[in-house]
């Protein structure tokens, strides 16, 4: 499956979805940088999460915190003292490796995977979160960018309910970039330096956590299959007691059949009301509820479904990456969903060396783009190839233009899984496509 991988990076960087970060200058390890059809597939992605989850929902309320974050934050949370990772260093070469992703049967005191002269140190632990100062000395006060978005939104706990006065249970969503310091990032977008999250944090009473854990559970499950990821390539796993993090009463994993093995893909937490008590201890600040009923203040606990945007990208072109023959040639095309495709329709006309051919395609697409914005106009190259190019991102139908189209008013719509064509008014192509 490895062959499939180093496809769906080539196609990546071909057409337009991610490009290596900083590439020109030798390329940045664990950094990406998306291109104008990553950027498309990723607010596709944001988009349909905010339908479901915040504007489809009434006890939701959706925030966007800062990067940065005082440095007692990280101290209340957890994380100063506790985010590491075991790592061991090379004697000879120097690279760094994490203890628990070593190759089976390679320890510390062994000889390095890398080199294979020098040996590998004792593990000892190493803070991921990237320090920086604010300020414009060394004097300067320390802090971190944030290594997940969930604190900004335990932060703003109170300020929500002194708004909104909002009722139990009721969530604060919120989508953004955390990043982590990872000692050896590996597998294309699956472990970066740089990441984006949509998350939840879901306040609860505490009896009535179980019940909310499931309705989540559930709730995970459905997003994955309304995106177009195959229910046979989701899997939920249990993580153990001793395995847990340091928040964390319960936690599944929902893991994902990359071309590189199984891993994870999003996780679903119940963090008690270990955040908010711990932030009420270091900031002094009051965070109890008051419940109007019963007259109890106290602390919620919490749920914690999390998605991660650039794991969800890699799922999506890992499942609709395909290979067919059609017409007795072979292509590779991306069987996104409608809702995901980045593009959803492409206007063709048939020769470009024909002005009428050209003014008619373009008059349509002008009209098409105000009803579809995502539609993509193409005159480059014959039309074989034009099908094949859309083919490969994922474009779900293409519109010809040809003589015909002047004397009826109907073009040929091609839709992509298929490869069938059909003739279809031009008055009615926009209901059909979305149809």
């Amino acid at each position: 499956m490895e062959g499939i991988m180093e496809k769906i990076v080539s196609l990546s960087k071909r057409r337009g979805f991610i490009y290596q970060g900083s590439e020109i200058y030798g390329g940045l390890s664990g950094t990406w940088d998306y291109g104008p059809l990553g950027v498309t597939l990723k607010e596709n992605i944001k988009n349909a999460w905010r339908k479901r989850f915040v504007f489809g929902r009434s006890d939701m309320y959706e925030i966007d915190s800062a990067l940065l974050m005082s440095s007692e934050v990280w101290k209340a949370s957890g994380h100063a003292q506790g985010f590491a990772d075991p790592l061991v260093e090379c004697s000879e070469c120097k690279v760094r490796f994490r203890a628990d992703q070593l190759p089976a049967g390679v320890a510390s005191g062994n000889k390095c995977p890398n080199c294979k002269k020098g040996t590998l140190s004792s593990p000892r632990q190493f803070n991921m979160m990237f320090k920086t100062r604010i300020g414009a000395d060394e004097t300067a006060g320390e802090t971190y960018l944030r290594p997940e978005t969930a604190q900004g939104m335990f932060t703003n706990f109170k300020n929500i309910i002194d708004t909104f006065h909002p009722d139990l249970p009721f969530g604060l969503a919120q989508i953004g970039k955390a990043f982590r310091n990872e000692i050896s990032p590996r597998d294309f977008l699956f472990r970066a330096r740089e990441f984006e999250q949509m998350e939840i944090e879901y306040f609860i009473r505490e009896g009535e956590w179980k019940e909310h854990f499931e309705n989540w559970r559930k709730e995970m499950l459905s997003w994955c299959e309304g995106i177009g990821l195959p229910k046979k390539s989701l899997h939920e796993k249990e993580v153990a007691q001793e395995n847990l993090a340091h928040y964390s009463k319960r936690t599944i994993d929902f893991e994902f059949d990359y071309p590189f093995g199984k891993n994870e893909l999003y996780g679903l937490a119940y963090r008690t009301d270990f955040d908010l008590a711990n932030h009420s201890n270091g900031s002094g600040a009051d965070l109890r509820f008051y419940d109007e009923e019963t007259k109890e203040r106290f602390i919620p606990h919490v749920i914690e479904p999390t998605f991660g945007i650039d794991r969800t990208v890699l799922a999506l072109l890992s499942s609709a990456y395909c290979e067919d023959e059609l017409s007795g040639e072979k292509r590779v095309f991306l069987a996104f969903t409608y809702d995901m495709a980045p593009v959803k329709a492409a206007v063709f006309p048939l020769l470009k060396n024909k002005p009428e051919l050209v003014k008619k395609a373009k008059d349509l697409f002008a009209t098409l783009k105000k009803d579809i914005p995502q539609i993509m106009f193409d005159d480059n190259g014959n039309i074989g190839k034009r099908y094949r190019r859309q083919d490969e991102i994922g474009t779900p139908y293409c519109i010809t233009i040809d003589f015909q189209t002047l004397e009826d008013d109907t073009v040929t719509l091609r839709n992509r899984d298929s490869g069938k064509q059909e003739r279809v008014a031009v008055s009615a192509l926009s209901g059909s496509i979305k149809k």
